[in-house]
Parts: structure tokens; C-alpha cells; sequence
């Protein structure tokens, strides 16, 4: 699998397409999340599209927006089904901590998710609640850890 980062004006057309279409498959069609996937924040010019691909097609996702005081917000992991299992989560997780640097970093990650992000160094801050019927937990990570 190969490793790609990029900034939005850097998305060709057809790779902006497949990754959108990764996305909804998983969040809008999978886990039957009826939302508005197309939330404004893929373009601003300060987030990174994080993507693994094989023979050109994307099979995981995840995204690094700006929120404010410098903090970092991961979100909109994503692994293709059939590429599940394979560490496809570790590797974009490692290339995303790489692109952070020492800037501190938020997620909110799926319930079942928590240990995976302990692993990386995040921390539940809140308590569970509910997303789109799907629990979710805040965690976060502090700077130069």
C-alpha cells in the first residue's frame, strides 16, 4: 500500500472522488449514517487528506483539520472492509502523528475504538455519547507526546 498527504488544491479530481466515495460507502452505506458527509471542512487549506492506496485506489482514509489554538483534529477514519485486519488503521494513524508534530491533537473515536487510539497516546476527556446512533468518546493527545 502506498502512503499519500495532501492538501486539498493538491486532490485531483478522480482521487477526490474515490476518497468521497470511501467515505460514504463506509459511514453513509456500512454503519447507515445518514449526515451531511460534505461538512465544508475537506477544503479549507489548512486540512490534510491522509490516504493508503493499493494499484491506485484508496482502501483508508482519515483527514487532520486545523481547529483553534493550533489543536489538531483527526477524524473520518476509514478502512475499505476488505482491508480490514491488515494495519491499514495503524499506518494512517502513524502517518498522521507524523504530519501533527508536536501540536496537540483531538479525535472522537467510535466506542469500541478507545484502546486502538490509547495506543497513540490518546486519552478519553469526556464522557460517551451518541453520534448518529453510533457511541463515540472525545479523546485527546497533548502536545510533544
Amino acid at each position: 500500500m502506498e502512503l499519500h498527504v495532501a492538501p486539498f488544491a493538491d486532490l485531483d479530481v478522480r482521487t477526490l472522488y474515490e476518497l468521497l466515495r470511501l467515505r460514504v460507502d463506509v459511514f453513509v452505506v456500512e454503519q447507515k449514517c445518514a449526515y451531511p458527509e460534505l461538512d465544508g471542512r475537506d477544503t479549507e487549506p489548512e486540512t490534510r487528506h491522509v490516504w493508503l492506496s493499493r494499484d491506485g485506489a484508496p482502501v483508508a482514509y482519515l483527514r487532520i483539520l486545523a481547529d483553534p489554538r493550533g489543536v489538531a483534529r483527526i477524524g473520518r477514519v476509514v478502512v475499505a472492509a476488505a482491508d480490514r485486519g491488515a494495519g491499514a488503521s495503524g499506518r494512517l494513524m502513524a502517518a498522521a502523528l507524523d504530519e501533527i508534530g508536536d501540536r496537540p491533537s483531538v479525535l472522537d473515536a467510535q466506542a469500541h475504538l478507545v484502546r486502538f487510539y490509547e495506543r497513540y497516546g490518546y486519552v478519553v476527556t469526556g464522557p460517551e455519547y451518541l453520534e448518529d446512533g453510533i457511541p463515540h468518546v472525545p479523546m485527546a493527545k497533548s502536545a510533544g507526546k
